[in-house]
């Protein structure tokens, strides 16, 4: 499984989201490769990922993907990003 984070320059927040939700999958014991990226590489990446994870501000910007995508209210909440990535897989 291929999930991307995403933020608008793909510096800090998204790692930090990254952080997070291989921390919620290690809860869930789910095996999947996590990348962070800023919008722009983000649309290119989508197409190839089964998770995108994002704020709602930047989630219309990802564009047409296969992925499910996901908001994130709060990038520091584990237990947010634990909850939104079990339902979008059940």
């Amino acid at each position: 499984m291929k999930i991307v984070t995403v933020c608008g320059m793909g510096i800090g927040t998204s790692v930090l989201l990254k952080m997070n939700a291989e921390k919620a999958l290690r809860a869930l014991d789910i095996d999947a490769e996590v990348e962070a990226a800023d919008i722009g590489v983000a649309r290119g990446m989508a197409r190839t990922a089964n998770i995108v994870l994002t704020s709602a501000d930047l989630a219309d910007e990802i564009g047409e993907t296969p992925a499910k995508v996901i908001v994130i209210n709060n990038f520091t909440s584990v237990d947010e990003i634990t909850t939104k990535i079990s339902e979008a897989l059940n």
